[in-house]
């Protein structure tokens, strides 16, 4: 077994790429980025849950840790936390094999070129910061470091590349369109995951030239596996019948920390709903456990959401279930206006649903916000919010009867 090493992280630092270049390489321990943010509660439970040797803290002193050692599969490299906003922490283990594999398919796909530098501005405690530092080192360049995807740092950073999530993409966009020239201009590749990326804020990106590349993928497959609905080299991808995505491909994780190992037959069940074209492209449809139930039937939020973001007047849309004594369940609605002084009204919205989806899809409520509820991982934080609209009062809502 390796010894692994817990690393409380405020921020990227080169201290972290060295310790990273270490734990691919073999000549130093495995390595687990921990958010040094945490609740002290909380982090302390992932810190119990991962099993590290040692904890090395954000002032670089390190101190062993009493209690059971886990350790890690000799090829492990990298555990990376994670447990969404609920429920048990747990350790994805990747083997540097599969990090550097995905590097590389990712480096050929965006044809990066000797030299050109990765721009990380995503959290380092997720697999998207994480893959950033990994492909600067397989590529042999030295990433630029930054806390934040500010105008100034983006426009001035030298780099020919940068991942993104949705959210930074759409102010990058709304502050070069206040002050000139995208900040994103000159950029040879924007890789944007995280969480579905609105129609309209792909046309405007492509539109403003930006080489925008969507991607999808997971912590288990070592981030970003499929970039613009096609698998990278190595990678295959499916939807079988239960309309779940299914991936394999040298990018898999090695197991659980702890607990279960990679699936035998070397294909990972996602969580993901998803769908082929003829072409073999893939779109995915949202996650399998938000589909909403309502009066029998089931909606897929991300679909709903996604026909609402198309819609003229709205920013950002997103939609959870909420529960109904009548029809189990109801469609809620969250949006955000481009323009808080003239949003949308219910009925253009309802209609501009009701022209792409079945009636049962219409959004029983909607709720105006001036922004959504987000993770540091760039995705919506669906707990929080449902938290949040529990607690508005009736008023804030319109409801229509089907």
């Amino acid at each position: 077994m390796r010894p692994l090493h817990a690393v409380l992280v405020e921020r990227a630092t080169p201290r972290l790429v060295e310790l990273l270049a270490a734990a691919l390489d073999g000549s130093g321990p495995a390595i687990a980025p921990l958010d040094a943010g945490l609740p002290p509660a909380r982090l302390a439970g992932l810190i119990d849950a991962l099993g590290p040797d040692s904890v090395l803290d954000a002032e670089g002193v390190t101190s062993a840790r009493s209690g059971p050692h886990k350790g890690v599969a000799e090829g492990t490299a990298v555990v990376v936390g994670t447990s969404g906003s609920t429920g048990v922490p747990k350790g994805v283990e990747l083997s540097a094999a599969a990090l550097r594999h995905s590097a590389r398919a990712s480096l050929d796909r965006v044809g990066a070129r000797p030299g050109e530098r990765w721009l990380c501005c995503l959290p380092v405690t997720h697999v998207a910061g994480l893959a950033v530092l990994v492909r600067s080192l397989v590529g042999g360049t030295e990433p630029v470091l930054a806390e934040r995807a500010d105008a100034g740092t983006v426009a001035d950073s030298g780099c020919a590349h940068v991942s993104l999530v949705p959210t930074q993409l759409q102010r990058l966009l709304l502050q070069g369109g206040a002050h000139g020239p995208t900040p994103l201009a000159g950029f040879s590749s924007v890789l944007l995951g995280g969480a579905a990326a609105p129609s309209g804020l792909l046309e405007a990106g492509r539109d403003a030239g930006v080489p925008v590349v969507t991607t999808y993928g997971m912590t288990e497959t070592c981030g970003g596996c499929v970039y613009d609905g096609v698998p990278l080299d190595g990678v295959r991808a499916e939807v079988r019948d239960d309309g779940r995505i299914w991936i394999t491909g040298p990018v898999l994780f090695s197991g659980y920390l702890g607990g279960p190992r990679a699936p035998a037959d070397g294909w990972f069940r996602t969580g993901d709903l998803g769908k082929l074209d003829a072409e073999g492209r893939l779109t995915v449809r949202g996650r399998a456990d938000d589909v909403i139930t309502t009066g029998g039937h089931k909606v897929v939020p991300g679909e709903v959401a996604a026909a609402l973001q198309s819609c003229p007047g709205v920013r950002e849309a997103v939609v959870a279930g909420q529960p109904d004594p009548e029809w189990g369940e109801r469609v809620v609605a969250v949006v955000v206006p481009a323009d808080p002084a003239d949003p949308p009204t219910l009925e253009l919205l309802r209609r501009h649903v009701r022209e792409r989806l079945p009636r049962y899809a219409i959004p029983s409520r909607v709720v105006m916000v001036d922004a959504v509820p987000m993770l540091p991982s760039g995705k919506y934080d669906i707990v929080r919010l449902r938290q949040e609209l529990l607690r508005r009062e009736q008023t804030e809502a319109e409801s229509v009867t089907y």
